[in-house]
This record gives C-alpha cells, sequence and structure tokens, in this order.
C-alpha cells in the first residue's frame, strides 16, 4: 500500500445528499412500499442520525423491509440503474476531479459509510474507488435481509471495520486523510492523520474549529 490512503465517507461527502433516502424515494417510486407513512418515518429517522442518535438497527429494519420479495440479483440489477440514474448527476464535481488525480497518482482510495453496503459499493465502483465499506446485512434464501451483521460502520464502528480491513492489505499506509460532514464521523476523525471537513455539519464545524482542520465547500454548481 502506498504511504498515503485517502478515505472517504459517502453520503453529502461525496454526493450531494444522502443515498439511503434517495434510495428509499426510489422505492416508493417503483410501488415497491405499501406504507403510507413511510417516508415519514424514514424523515424521521435521519433526523436522529443528523444529532448522532439514529438507532441504525431500526433503520437498516425500516429500508430494507421492501426488498423482502426480490433475489439479491434482482435487487443488484435495480440498484445498479439507480446509482446511474439518481446518484451519478449528484456527484459533487470536486470529488469527481480529487478522485481521478488520487487514480492517476496511484494513490488508495476507500469509501467507509454508514449506508447499506449494497448500495455503497456499487456507488463507489461507479465513482472509480474499488475498496468500499458499507453496512453489511444478512442473508438467506438469496435475498438481502434487513437485519444488520457484524459491526456496522456507523461511528465508532467505522475504525472497528477500517481496522479490520486495513489488515487484510499487505502494507500498513504511513497517513490516511479522512474526508467527512458528520459529526456521526468524529471517532474516525480523531483517529485519522490528517482530516478534510468537507461542507461540515454545524457540530463537526465546531469541532474541526478548535482542531484546525481544514474545511472544504463543494457544491454541484
Amino acid at each position: 500500500m502506498s504511504a498515503s490512503l485517502h478515505i472517504f465517507d459517502l453520503d453529502n461527502t461525496l454526493i450531494d445528499g444522502d443515498s439511503s433516502t434517495w434510495w428509499s424515494e426510489y422505492l416508493v417510486r417503483e410501488g415497491l412500499v405499501d406504507d403510507d407513512r413511510y417516508l415519514a418515518r424514514e424523515a424521521a429517522l435521519m433526523e436522529d442520525y443528523a444529532h448522532g442518535s439514529m438507532d441504525l438497527h431500526q433503520y437498516v429494519a425500516l429500508t430494507l423491509s421492501p426488498l423482502a420479495a426480490m433475489t439479491i440479483p434482482e435487487v443488484d440489477a435495480r440498484v445498479a440503474h439507480w446509482v446511474d440514474d439518481v446518484i451519478l448527476p449528484r456527484v459533487y464535481p470536486q470529488a469527481r476531479e480529487l478522485i481521478q488525480t488520487l487514480n492517476a497518482q496511484g494513490q488508495p482510495t476507500l469509501v467507509i459509510s454508514a449506508s447499506v453496503s449494497l448500495l455503497v459499493k456499487p456507488i463507489a465502483r461507479a465513482l472509480g474507488i474499488n475498496e468500499a465499506i458499507g453496512v453489511e446485512v444478512r442473508t438467506r434464501d438469496n435475498r438481502y435481509s434487513n437485519c444488520i451483521s457484524g459491526t456496522p460502520s456507523y461511528q465508532q464502528g467505522k475504525i472497528t471495520r477500517f481496522n479490520a480491513w486495513r489488515e487484510t492489505q499487505a502494507a500498513a499506509p504511513e497517513t490516511v486523510t479522512f474526508y467527512t460532514d458528520s459529526i456521526n464521523d468524529l471517532p474516525l476523525c480523531l483517529q485519522a492523520d490528517k482530516v478534510v471537513l468537507v461542507n461540515p455539519c454545524p457540530q463537526l464545524r465546531a469541532q474541526g474549529e478548535a482542531r484546525q482542520w481544514p474545511a472544504v465547500s463543494w457544491s454541484l454548481a
């Protein structure tokens, strides 16, 4: 592994918005949700996330329930279409340029997200990042369940999952740079050698100002 590893949060860092919310809205548009309060319940949980208090198990249970009738290949096909149609137009140009530059330089990159890996990994690949960590869910009978498997990559869990990933690599990076917007990522920020705040939330901005972490403003404009 190169001396410098660049780690990216996904939602509101590389893309303008939250992929899990867009996926939920997609499921509603496609008629795969029959709960009239589904989006309201999802929004309430996302409000908890913004304050660093989301019950992630509850969120995954809600948002993956509509997939129960589909096989894994059927879900993955829908995700691939959704990435092209919904996600790629919302990638920050500054993020795309940075990833392209790092790839050209041979610098390793990694996405770590609290969204489920069945969404995170296809998005990361579409952005040119081959290594990605998301929340894993159990599978059964060739279907995704709505139950988390193992340690979720959320808050302190991002450190646990990153350390496990790093043990699979041939060599450890000498330096780690982490890009994020969310107060939920403060634990990994404190572990990284360098931190870049991307459109940080107010709580993370305050932490960054106290520690003199640089902040950047990325937009679609």
